[in-house]
């Protein structure tokens, strides 16, 4: 249980950062997301990245059960599976990531990021 709070206190954080920063800088969130796709090198980097963050939640976190945890475990699969797909697919990511960062798509993701920032961060320092 000690893990899933660390890990649920790093996802509040994030989460909530990013929203945030897309509130208050959405033009620059799609700079860097047009600037990420530009660049192979960086792309490549993330995606091993990603692979590399949901290799470890799987490692140390793969916990199928009933309660919030199991959040935890699903977020690690999807970082894995997103991760391969920019490693192997990067055009491919980047097509279904740019409508995110566009038009309406920015204006929901704070919304989201928002309320998995503040439901990782009641069970990571509250509950």
């Amino acid at each position: 249980m000690e893990l899933s709070i660390l890990i649920a206190k790093i996802a509040s954080v994030v989460y909530l950062s990013a929203a945030v920063g897309a509130v208050f800088s959405g033009d620059h969130y799609r700079r860097v997301l047009d600037d990420l796709f530009k660049n192979a090198a960086l792309t490549y980097f993330m995606g091993f990245t990603v692979v590399i963050l949901g290799l470890l939640i799987m490692n140390y976190h793969n916990i199928w059960v009933k309660d919030w945890t199991v959040l935890i475990t699903i977020i690690g699969w999807l970082a894995l599976i997103k991760g391969v797909l920019i490693i192997a697919f990067p055009r491919f990511v980047q097509s279904y990531s740019k409508p995110i960062f566009a038009g309406k798509g920015l204006q929901f993701f704070p919304y989201i990021a928002a309320f998995l920032g503040l439901l990782f961060g009641y069970f990571g320092f509250v509950h």
